[in-house]
């Protein structure tokens, strides 16, 4: 099962490589992770996305929990939240191919932030499958290099990652 863990830590050297070392040392990867400083610049969000089976992530979570660094720990699929990811995408716009890129990225809702008489670089916000939507829609030939953040969550109503 897909898990989207968020917790915040501490904002110091190391702690991101504590976190990660959970994870590689029970065989799990990160399949996408995401931190920053939060409003209180002692403190980072760290949003992390794995798969793996609801016990093992437990297991995890409840280890991070006792890490001197994790200060608090959701794991955001156990109940509502919202999800985006940020990608930039240069591709390759020349002839009848500029005007289809300029129509997709129109119907993905992207934004064409730089452009040369031969490129396109687009960005898209959205949920992982929008972004891959995009990417099944455009030639691979025409994709020239992709940049993607990761995920970042946050739960649905009142439920808060907060001190």
């Amino acid at each position: 099962m897909r898990h989207i863990i968020s917790l915040l830590m501490e904002n110091e050297a190391g702690a991101l490589s504590r976190v990660a070392g959970l994870f590689s040392a029970r065989g799990y990867n990160i399949e996408s992770l995401s931190v920053a400083p939060t409003e209180d610049p002692t403190l980072s969000r760290m949003t992390l996305v794995t798969n793996g089976p609801d016990e093992i992530v437990e297991q995890i979570t409840k280890q991070l929990n006792k890490l001197i660094e994790v200060v608090k720990l959701i794991d955001l699929s156990s109940e509502g939240y919202v999800e985006r990811e940020l990608m930039l995408v240069k591709v390759r716009a020349v002839g009848k191919d500029r005007e289809e890129m300029k129509r997709l990225a129109d119907i993905f809702r992207g934004n064409i932030i730089d452009v040369t008489n031969e490129l396109y670089t687009i960005e898209l916000t959205g949920t992982r499958s929008k972004l891959d939507g995009f990417l099944q829609a455009v030639d691979c030939n025409l994709i020239l290099e992709i940049a993607r953040t990761g995920v970042s969550g946050l739960s649905r109503g009142e439920r808060v990652l907060k001190l």
